[in-house]
């Protein structure tokens, strides 16, 4: 279906397609779907992922099977559900793409070359792809890391990403494609378990203070990390593509910034609420990761370019992941 809007001049026709999420089975990709849902209706919602059966996943959101390598599948799916918009979710984090390096790259690289490509050649109008803070390598700025800076990361994931802003932006002056990017820090939920990433600890840290009153952190006490709380991860998601193309200078990917903190930060506030945990520290490898990595993120292009800001600080965010744990059971 098509909408025709009337300008000064004449009319437009404007294609009304629906939403695809890609990978929607992942710690963002779950709550993503909600929001989307809430926005503009779940029927306008096409959820895919690898896998064929689904825990709480949303039952008035169509959901259909897809391998994002299998670029022929994905062109039935665009065609048949009439999709103007992706949300390419689909990757392997950080800690797991160490452990499969080919795998890694084929998944983070690939399938974003074929949503691409798919876009160039006009099946899509739309495009969100997520960044990451591991586009940084030690070479990086640690404090206040500019919007554009060195960019030298020393892990697969992070080399993927980094070469996906490329190509982003690449697709994007080359061909005109829409494609929007975040650089997503550290992601705070209670309602999906940890997805492999380096940042993981930050959810663990909850479900063992309620669950045992102990925690063991891979992450040495002094490595403070940039995060955000899923809410507001989100929010910055939805309101960046929501956004007026003329009013975006940065066509390879935003930096994204809320909260930042350390393992024995959060382990104190945590202690105000549970005075009994307790926390130890066994770094491995993702502590030299970590270490490669950001403190603190400029976001000021993203602030000014389309009104970023994030709304929970640390003590929000607490209590928001201990109150969501207990109610929502998921332990």
């Amino acid at each position: 279906p098509y909408l025709l809007l009337r300008n000064n001049f004449c009319y437009i026709q404007i294609r009304m397609g629906k939403k695809l999420v890609i990978g929607s089975s992942g710690q963002i990709g779950v709550e993503l779907i909600e929001q989307l849902a809430k926005d503009f209706g779940a029927n306008q919602i096409i959820a895919a992922d690898i896998k064929s059966v689904l825990k709480g996943k949303n039952s008035a959101v169509e959901y259909v099977t897809l391998d994002i390598l299998d670029k022929e599948k994905l062109l039935k799916i665009i065609k048949e559900h009439n999709i103007s918009e992706v949300y390419l979710l689909a990757a392997m984090l950080s800690a797991i793409a160490e452990k499969n390096i080919q795998l890694a790259w084929d998944l983070n690289m690939k399938g974003l070359l074929n949503i691409l490509d798919l876009a160039k050649e006009k099946y899509i109008e739309k495009i969100f792809w997520p960044s990451s803070i591991a586009v940084f390598g030690p070479t990086s700025p640690k404090l206040n890391t500019p919007q554009s800076t060195l960019l030298e990361p020393n892990t697969v994931y992070g080399i993927s990403k980094m070469s996906g802003e490329r190509w982003c932006e690449y697709y994007f002056l080359k061909f005109g494609v829409d494609v929007r990017s975040l650089r997503y820090p550290g992601i705070l939920s209670y309602k999906s378990p940890p997805g492999g990433g380096t940042t993981d600890y930050a959810i663990e840290i909850f479900h063992a203070a309620i669950n045992h009153g102990f925690y063991d952190s891979f992450i040495s006490e002094e490595v403070t990390l940039p995060m955000v709380y899923m809410e507001d991860a989100i929010r910055a998601t939805t309101e960046i593509m929501q956004a007026d193309r003329k009013n975006l200078s940065i066509n390879s990917s935003y930096n994204l910034a809320a909260i930042s903190f350390n393992p024995e930060e959060i382990a104190n506030e945590i202690k105000l609420i549970f005075p009994e945990f307790k926390i130890t520290y066994s770094p491995d490898f993702r502590n030299k990761i970590a270490l490669s990595w950001p403190s603190t993120i400029d976001d000021s292009f993203a602030r000014k370019d389309w009104g970023w800001k994030h709304d929970f600080d640390l003590k929000k965010t607490i209590i928001e992941m201990v109150n969501g744990i207990k109610n929502s059971g998921f332990n």
